[in-house]
């Protein structure tokens, strides 16, 4: 069997992208392939842990719960026939024996059948379709339990939820970004001892007709920092297109890295594999962070010289290894775009004469770096001296001030910390207000999601509080550089919008007001809620 047709087990399109419940026994090598590159996670250890701890009598529910493809399936079915003595198993929410049943018909006859039995039931099913039988489905106390959790609050004790998005696959940490998920996987096919998967590459290599190009694109991956390239890319996917990450989508990514999208035989090369269109989930949003868009006086320079044909001995050089240590070979019409992308992947590779390091600031992550280094004081914030001070410089010089710019865009007569509330008639009604951190409540916040986290300002002794995702942020920094919002930020405004609203809710209680218009300056403060006082007439 030739590493191509090994490596089809990672498609969407195989018929082992989803589980169902055949015999466990292998039957060939592909399925001895499918069972190495299975990894427990930590959704799976927990659910064996709420599976194993119920007796046969135990009137309960577990819920595998999540989106398509993030692995229910794949679970359910491994423990289906090991423990149906101890339970039964539903493993997808919308099957029905009875082809004029919806699904939340479906859903009720389970639950109806459940009432009448004495055994627990166990069902794997989508998040959407909770919400839907949290509508329209007629067990009043499953309903009941399915919206409380839902809104995140505590559940009948008889209904165990286990959702695949309470575990993330990338984690935020003081040392960066990582995702445990993604590295295992790629261990799992690149690994250079005890591999299955290298045991074909190593066939595939000595053949009398290798497949040379699908043999580059898998040392590449075996790189270390390549792989961590690739994770990058992947968190990024994540925190700017809120893009999840499951388990077929990402075998399925590997497997356009590796094979490309068009003709198996003929594969691209892994980098541009990366970058380019395909059928991919991932990819779609990927074909965004595409570094040949990069415009930088650098990378310029480089496109003019390779379009005119200009010599580089040490460009020369750096191909030639290339092709000795990867079997990189130079296409007859070459296109610079291409080794951009590869210079990208190489970025912290220690490899030939460095070439691919010439561009290390025009492909640094710097806003990852930014946001990471953000999300970590907000998550870490303990009190210490440090900390506090690195935080109030940033509410003060990204947050307050973007707040303060975006709401008086439209008033640039006003000074630092007057606050636009409305204009009526050519009269703009100010506020005089301080917005600072609210450290306390920074402080005592639970642990933030790595998709975001929430800034929390203090004004008139009132407290608020918005989410911030990486695209709020950079959104912010660029506004206080100067940038005016358009319609392509509409998505990130309406987070942005919503914190000005609450702002410009609270200014507009302040004991004291000014109205402008043109020179004409008046203070309107409230006396002891008596009487108004007006000045400046």
């Amino acid at each position: 069997m030739r590493l191509q047709e090994v490596l089809s087990v990672l498609s969407k399109s195989s018929p082992y992208a989803v589980s169902t419940e055949r015999e466990k026994a292998i039957s060939n090598s592909l399925d001895e392939v499918k069972e190495y590159l299975y990894i427990e996670t930590d959704i799976e250890s927990d659910f064996k842990k709420s599976l194993t701890s119920l007796s046969s009598s135990d009137k309960k529910i577990i819920f595998l719960c999540g989106s398509s493809g993030d692995g229910k399936s794949e679970i359910l079915t491994r423990y289906s026939q090991e423990y149906s003595n101890r339970a039964d198993f539903h493993l997808d929410a919308t099957h029905s024996f009875d082809p004029n049943s919806n699904a939340i018909q479906t859903l009720d006859n389970l639950f109806q059948n459940f009432e009448l039995s004495t055994r627990p039931l166990v069902i794997g099913i989508n998040i959407g379709m909770l919400g839907n039988y949290a509508q329209d489905g007629n067990n009043t106390k499953i309903v009941e339990s399915i919206k409380h959790f839902l809104d995140g609050q505590e559940t009948s004790e008889d209904h165990i939820f286990l959702n695949f998005e309470s575990y993330p696959k990338f984690q935020l940490s003081q040392n960066g970004h990582a995702s445990a998920f993604v590295r295992e996987i790629l261990k799992k096919i690149t690994s250079p001892e005890n591999n299955l998967i290298r045991q074909y590459f190593d066939k595939e290599v000595q053949s009398l007709s290798p497949n040379k190009r699908l043999c580059a694109n898998y040392r590449l991956l075996c790189i270390p920092e390549v792989q961590e390239r690739i994770i990058d890319v992947l968190f990024k996917a994540r925190l700017m297109k809120d893009q999840f990450l499951t388990a077929r989508t990402l075998l399925d990514f590997l497997h356009t890295l590796l094979l490309g999208n068009g003709n198996p035989n003929t594969p691209g090369y892994l980098y541009d594999n990366l970058f380019e269109e395909s059928d991919n989930e991932l990819s779609s949003k990927i074909i965004e962070f595409d570094p040949a868009n990069h415009r930088t006086n650098n990378i310029d320079k480089f496109v003019l010289a390779h379009s005119l044909g200009l010599p580089d001995s040490n460009f020369q050089q750096y191909l030639e290894d290339l092709k000795s240590v990867f079997g990189l070979r130079k296409p007859n019409k070459p296109k610079p775009y291409s080794y951009l992308r590869l210079f990208y992947l190489l970025k912290n590779t220690d490899f030939s004469n460095q070439y691919h390091t010439k561009f290390y600031e025009d492909f640094s992550e710097s806003l990852l770096d930014r946001y990471s280094s953000v999300w970590n004081r907000h998550n870490n914030y303990s009190g210490d001296p440090k900390d506090r001070t690195s935080l109030i410089a940033f509410y003060r010089n990204t947050v307050v001030d973007s707040i303060r710019k975006y709401n008086n865009r439209n008033a640039n007569n006003l000074d630092k910390g007057q606050f636009l509330i409305s204009v009526h008639n050519g009269f703009q009604v100010v506020a005089e207000i301080e917005l600072k951190p609210d450290l306390d409540r920074i402080k005592s916040a639970t642990e933030f999601s790595s998709s975001s986290f929430s800034v929390f300002l203090k004004l008139n002794e009132k407290s608020v509080e918005i989410p911030v995702n990486i695209n709020l942020l950079n959104l912010m920094e660029d506004i206080v550089k100067g940038y005016r919002p358009n319609k392509h930020d509409k998505n990130t405004v309406v987070l942005l919008d919503e914190l000005v609203d609450q702002v410009k809710d609270i200014a507009a209680d302040s004991n004291s007001l000014l109205i402008f218009k043109n020179a004409s300056r008046y203070k309107l403060s409230n006396s002891d809620d008596e009487y108004i006082e007006v000045s400046g007439v």
